[in-house]
């Protein structure tokens, strides 16, 4: 059998996750191999540590990327810390709450609840009398809820839990490179992103950092292999039980991007130098600059939509900026108006899951994705399919309201400059 060579159609893709890669990315991925312990490589390894400090606002030591999605970095950071019978408050606001729900069971974790409807958030003032009531070990939450668009606010529950000595846990996959998150300010121990979202890096690694706080916690589990362990290792007396999983031991995964370098897996060296480069550009353009690109162009898409005389879904005042949600139309099948936007414009969009199956769209505007052509052209391919399936929407405005935002930017930033 032979087959043709691999020639993938060309998309503009508008949606949570994965977005669009950077060019500047996808030239790094083809530098040429090296070993994972040449110390061209390491040097490599030590910069992407420094860049996610940058990136993640943190002095934190303990910050490299977890092989595997972003999935992979939460379950790194939940099965290291998670002892047998621990209490963790997961406050749930959609379907990722769930997630962290469902990983922390699984490492024997006492599993505490408090659920929000799909579309809001909590008031922090309910987590922390949630947070009184259980005393948890733990607290695990969703920054940013890309199921329902949200985004919940961390600082107050950040300063209860060190008040109270206990560990936060914070999903920020969705937000990290394109939300202002303040790691060390409001006081979250651990945080896990994602690549290929906001920081528009194929997929393939979760980038975390934790603290003190977190690593006294791992190294008092720790256990190194038998294949590889030395004598020293041998004499380790541990105070808690060993982590469960292998592969996502952050206290061998540690030693591996530390001095010692330790030999724990082979490294993803594409992935590392496509990692760094995005990092890099993320800090190129600055952090400032960044986030208020992201929400510029929300603004254009938000001002498009409600135009067009589309309804956002959610709570606009917790909106999560790099993803927007759109009730799909009475009467109209949402499966078919994405399907017409990929084959007649090669543009992506997605749905949702759980109670919100067919009844939103959600459009992300991250990373590289995140440009005023792509917004543009999204309005108004939006605007022909649902015209296409005899939807009233109001023609024409969409394009001209977007637009009014941008002409209304550039007189800002000429006056400015």
């Amino acid at each position: 059998m032979v087959f043709s060579e691999l020639n993938t159609p060309k998309r503009t893709i508008m949606t949570p996750g994965p977005v669009e890669v950077d060019p500047r990315v996808l030239r790094a991925m083809s530098t040429p191999i090296l070993g994972q312990f040449d110390p061209a490589f390491t040097k490599i390894m030590n910069e992407v540590m420094e860049m996610i400090r940058h990136v993640y606002q943190t002095n934190n030591y303990c910050s490299f990327p977890i092989d595997g999605t972003s999935r992979a970095g939460i379950e790194a950071v939940l099965c290291s810390i998670i002892e047998p019978r621990d209490r963790v408050l997961v406050p749930i606001y959609g379907r990722f709450g769930h997630l962290l729900v469902e990983v922390c069971e699984r490492y024997g974790a006492t599993v505490h609840t408090i659920e929000a409807k799909w579309g809001e958030v909590f008031d922090p003032k309910e987590v922390i009398e949630a947070i009184k009531q259980v005393s948890p070990q733990i607290v695990a939450i969703v920054h940013g809820e890309t199921s329902t668009g949200q985004m919940q606010p961390l600082k107050e529950i950040g300063n209860t839990c060190r008040e109270m000595d206990i560990l936060l846990v914070v999903d920020a996959v969705a937000s990290i490179g394109g939300v202002d998150i303040k790691t060390d300010e409001w006081n979250i121990d651990a945080i896990i992103g994602g690549t290929q979202k906001c920081l528009s890096v194929p997929s393939g690694l979760a980038p975390i950092s934790y603290n003190h706080r977190i690593e006294s916690k791992i190294q008092s589990r720790k256990k190194v292999e038998r294949g590889i362990e030395t004598e020293d290792d041998k004499k380790i007396v541990r105070a808690k039980p060993a982590i469960a999983s292998n592969y996502f031991d952050l206290s061998m995964i540690q030693d591996y991007w530390g001095p010692r370098r330790l030999n724990h897996h082979t490294e993803a060296t594409s992935m590392i130098y496509a990692l760094r480069e995005g990092l890099r550009i993320i800090l190129e353009e600055g952090l400032e600059a960044r986030f208020h690109r992201h929400k510029l162009h929300e603004a254009a898409l938000v001002a498009g939509i409600q135009a067009m005389g589309l309804t956002l879904f959610g709570n606009v005042n917790h909106k999560l900026p790099t993803v927007t949600c759109v009730e799909i139309p009475p009467g109209v099948n949402g499966e078919s108006v994405r399907r017409m936007l990929l084959e007649e414009f090669g543009i992506e969009i997605a749905s949702s899951f759980g109670p919100l199956q067919g009844k939103i769209w959600r459009i992300g505007t991250m990373g590289y994705s995140c440009r005023k052509e792509n917004i543009l052209f999204l309005l108004g391919a939006l605007e022909a399919v649902l015209i296409r399936h005899g939807i009233l929407v109001n023609r024409g405005e969409a394009l001209q309201a977007a637009l009014d935002l941008y002409v209304a930017e550039e007189k800002r930033t000429i006056k400015i400059g």
